[in-house]
């Protein structure tokens, strides 16, 4: 059984059975909103960043939302590898204890924390990160309107319950409650086209690279929302899973332009994944025909792990937020299921290696 899947969009499959994959290929990299579930994904950013495309000069644009963005900022940094393995750790080993009097820690208390875990994580390279010489970061957010413009008691319940209704007649209802803000490295655009949602870019800077990063981890309802980020339109930014959950974007509008580019021949995008569907925003998991691949995806190259290879972890699933219900105050069971599901997903990042190794033979490759 293999544990890796490989899926791939037409025009990306075509491309492998003919040229192979080389680093040069991928123009995109993009990670997924998704909380614990993309730490099985560490092993696979240990290599492709630290190994496969540093062997690379040419320029590469990251786009991440929530986790992804954390992990995309990572993959900047210029030990990438060590560093991802120090993302594991620190995910794996935060503890979430309820104020006296509660049952559940509250949103600005884990705010709080997690705020001083990003601190210290990024603590003097925040630079190194946004002036990257080779790769562009985009920290995706989910800006709210009208009702949604600020946090409180009674205007976000409210704010989101519009968001839900308005999303199941339509995705693009959800634009009238939330805007994507992009926060991208500074003298860079999105080098793709985006029409399904109102979206703007926000030059990242060392001001508002760690409020951006803040919001879009803030989870509505487990977090708080960051207000007015420095040099960005004022308002509350929550996750931008919100509104772009797996990041199901129009990947195929970059193939034209990267073919007429000599340092990026083939204009792919690449999207180490914790399942092979793309769900388009949080709102739409229950939209299961909104998960369907579109000729969006036909340049687009997802790693996601075999779903029978899942079963065989702890609790036969990935690591999740169910689990902070599931293990309550039993932080030490938490830790040691979650870094035991980390150590199995190397061999992920093994059969990639293998695979590449093997000349990245074909018939490996499934349609998305």
């Amino acid at each position: 059984m293999h544990a890796l899947h490989i899926h791939a969009g037409p025009r990306a499959r075509e491309h492998i059975r003919r040229h192979g994959l080389s680093p040069e290929d991928i123009r995109i990299v993009a990670g997924a909103a998704g909380g614990p579930k993309g730490l099985i994904l560490g092993p696979l950013d240990e290599h492709i960043f630290g190994t496969w495309l540093a062997a690379s000069a040419h320029p590469v644009h990251l786009i991440g939302a929530s986790i992804g963005a954390w992990r995309m900022a990572t993959g900047a940094m210029h030990d990438a590898a060590r560093q991802f393995r120090r993302l594991a750790h620190d995910y794996i080993h935060e503890r979430y204890e309820p104020e006296p009097g509660r049952r559940t820690p509250s949103a600005a208390q884990v705010s709080r924390r997690f705020s001083a875990a990003l601190d210290a994580f990024f603590d003097g390279r925040i630079a190194e990160v946004i002036a990257h010489p080779r790769y562009t970061l985009h920290i995706v957010t989910s800006r709210g309107r009208h009702i949604l413009s600020r946090e409180g008691k009674v205007r976000t319940p409210l704010g989101y319950l519009g968001a839900v209704l308005c999303n199941s007649a339509s995705r693009r209802g959800l634009g009238w409650w939330l805007e994507r803000v992009v926060f991208s490295s500074p003298g860079s655009r999105l080098p793709l086209q985006l029409h399904d949602l109102p979206y703007r870019g926000v030059p990242l800077s060392e001001h508002n690279f760690k409020p951006a990063l803040l919001a879009s981890c803030s989870i509505p309802f487990v977090l708080q929302a960051v207000h007015d980020i420095p040099g960005a339109p004022p308002g509350a930014y929550w996750d931008g899973g919100i509104t772009d959950y797996h990041l199901h974007w129009n990947y195929s509008s970059i193939a034209a332009e990267a073919e007429a580019q000599a340092e990026c021949r083939g204009g792919l995008a690449l999207y180490p994944h914790f399942q092979r569907s793309l769900v388009p925003g949080w709102l739409d998991k229950m939209w299961k025909g909104r998960h369907r691949p579109t000729p969006h995806l036909d340049n687009l190259i997802v790693l996601a792990p075999n779903p029978e290879w899942i079963r065989t972890l702890p609790n036969g699933k990935l690591p999740d937020r169910t689990d902070f219900k599931r293990y309550g105050f039993d932080f030490d069971g938490r830790i040691a299921v979650w870094s035991r599901a980390v150590e199995e997903s190397r061999r992920l990042a093994d059969e990639w290696a293998q695979w590449l190794e093997a000349g990245c033979p074909a018939d490996r490759v499934q349609p998305l």
